[in-house]
């Protein structure tokens, strides 16, 4: 989107520079215009590197996030089977009394 932007905005610079060669503003001299020109430009070409730069850490990050949630798939999945297991493997609780009737047989 911002490089969309970015190209907007320098085809609206290149209309102006071809404008300001056909005729000179009202408010402003052309000399004093031409010179706000390349500082635009280069501006525009800063914009444009850190259009870039993000880009690129954008990348970085959604490599990332991509990488995370694979891991944490896998470690939900894992919890719950241990959870599972957990639960299957509790011994189950009996009254006192029955624990005595056990003794004595046993006995």
């Amino acid at each position: 989107e911002l490089e969309n932007q970015l190209s907007t905005k320098s085809k609206t610079l290149d209309e102006l520079k071809q404008s300001l060669a056909f005729s000179g503003s009202a408010d402003q001299s052309p000399e004093a215009l031409s010179l706000r020109i390349p500082e635009l430009c280069a501006l525009m070409d800063s914009i444009a590197n850190q259009v870039a730069q993000l880009k690129t850490s954008m990348q970085s990050v959604m490599e990332h996030w991509r990488v995370y949630d694979e891991v944490y798939a896998e470690v939900s999945l894992k919890t719950t089977r241990y959870l599972y297991c957990i639960n299957q493997c509790k011994p189950s609780v009996v009254s006192l009394e029955a624990l005595n009737n056990q003794i004595k047989t046993l006995q």
